[in-house]
């Protein structure tokens, strides 16, 4: 196992570094099956390869997409939910088809018919072809909480009480139940055949330095990246110093 770190200078350098990647992994294989986080770490990232699509650098035509995670109860046309921030700055100004995306329907009745139809949606394509995820402040991976199972498979959580502070950031109604999360799992994610993690500011110290210290632990799932066979880390200055 060996993992590639790689500390920039800012933000924008952390997102070209990461975006450099994806597009050659897109040109690599372009029908492959690609899982982008929502939130704000990932937008840099999710714009370029917009830009590089429209520059047709790549073709993003036969590309399959699986949402990471959404906030259980929130309407998906809510501009704060995870998949809106992936259709904002990558899916709707390119024009990906909604047959190439597979989301999860937070308001569902059956949540469990939600997860297994996300398995199914990631075993049928031959798992992940690249993961570009962001880690919380508290060491989250997705929705994957502190002390959640490394051989879960997609999974309804009870949010942390961090993550439920965190995320009123996106959204002007900060009545909006974000108590539970719906997720992949940090099993399916490991077996990306790319995986890729950004942290960006200085919130996300503590969880860089626990993945740097080299020790696997389930009370920070960002460490899980170090059994995966080849990871990669990427991150500005300032979540490291």
């Amino acid at each position: 196992m060996k993992l590639q770190y790689f500390m920039t200078d800012d933000y924008q350098n952390m997102s070209q570094t990461s975006a450099e990647i994806i597009i050659d992994t897109f040109k690599r294989k372009p029908d492959g099956l690609y899982c982008f986080a929502g939130g704000d770490t990932p937008v840099g990232t999710l714009q370029l390869l917009a830009t590089a699509a429209k520059n047709k650098e790549i073709d993003l035509t036969q590309a399959k997409f699986i949402e990471l995670d959404e906030w259980v109860g929130l309407n998906p046309e809510n501009p704060g939910s995870c998949i809106s921030y992936l259709k904002r700055n990558l899916f709707d100004p390119i024009g990906i088809r909604e047959d190439q995306v597979h989301t999860f329907n937070p308001l569902a009745p059956n949540l469990d018919t939600e997860c297994k139809l996300a398995n199914q949606f990631v075993e049928k394509h031959g798992g992940l072809t690249l993961s570009l995820l962001g880690v919380g402040v508290n060491g989250h991976l997705g929705f994957n909480e502190p002390y959640s199972s490394f051989d879960a498979n997609a999974h309804v959580v009870d949010l942390d009480e961090t993550t439920q502070n965190v995320g009123g950031k996106y959204f002007s109604d900060k009545e909006i139940d974000r108590t539970k999360g719906i997720t992949l799992g940090i099993r399916q994610l490991l077996s990306s055949s790319t995986l890729i993690v950004q942290a960006s500011g200085k919130k996300k110290k503590q969880a860089i330095q626990q993945v740097l210290s080299g020790e696997v632990t389930a009370e920070w799932p960002v460490t899980s990246i170090w059994l995966h066979s080849n990871p990669i880390l990427i991150v500005d200055k300032e979540a490291v110093k």
